[in-house]
């Protein structure tokens, strides 16, 4: 059986009437207490916004445009050459 992480934090938060009728049905109907729900429901929304922030969605055809991209890149350009060289002067210089 596995064994539930300690909890030592404490949120709290406010709530109307309504909702918080929505959410104690929410919960019996899961089969958990309020509190249950609400940790449960709070850290899925955080993982789902958190997910969202960090993974980039392309759709199939700029999917397509940023692998031609990779494979095959555009010469560069004078100013990133320029770029370049600066960057390589600056690095020389610290050494």
């Amino acid at each position: 059986m596995a064994q539930e992480p300690t909890r030592t934090a404490r949120i709290e938060a406010r709530i109307a009437p309504d909702a918080l009728a929505v959410v104690k049905r929410a919960a019996e109907i899961t089969g958990r207490s309020v509190s249950d729900f609400v940790v449960a429901a709070a850290q899925e929304a955080a993982n789902r916004t958190i997910e969202d922030t960090q993974i980039i969605r392309l759709s199939v055809e700029d999917q397509r445009a940023f692998a031609e991209a990779i494979l095959n890149p555009p010469p560069p350009t004078p100013g990133l050459l320029r770029a370049a060289e600066a960057y390589r002067s600056l690095i020389k210089a610290s050494q």
